[in-house]
Parts: structure tokens; sequence; C-alpha cells
């Protein structure tokens, strides 16, 4: 493993975008995400995926 792959997430999962509303709810503020309401899982909005990425990524 090199140190450019030591943040590197593999095998992570996104779900599909929606062509349009309905909409599933961010899990955490429950703001409409860019995901279909049908999908079964954790949704974030846009605003909050980036604060969770911010939160887990490497500090050094």
């Amino acid at each position: 493993m090199s140190d450019d792959d030591y943040c590197t997430v593999t095998d992570a999962t996104r779900p599909p975008k929606a062509d349009g509303p309905p909409y599933a709810e961010c899990v955490l503020c429950r703001e409409p995400t860019e995901y279909p309401e049908s999908y079964k899982g954790i949704t974030l909005c846009p605003v909050c995926a980036w604060q969770e990425a911010q939160r887990t990524a490497c500090s050094g």
C-alpha cells in the first residue's frame, strides 16, 4: 500500500441519483437529498455528506 492509498476508501457504494421527485430525506437534517425516496439505506444531503467527509477525513 502506498502513502497515496492510505486514505482511499475502497468498495464504497452510493445510492443511485434520482431523476426527479420524490427525493429521500437526509438522515441527519431531514432535508431532501439527490437520491430517490425508494432507496433503502443511509442517505445524506450534499451539506451533511461534506460535513461527514470532513469529520472522518484523515488528519495526518
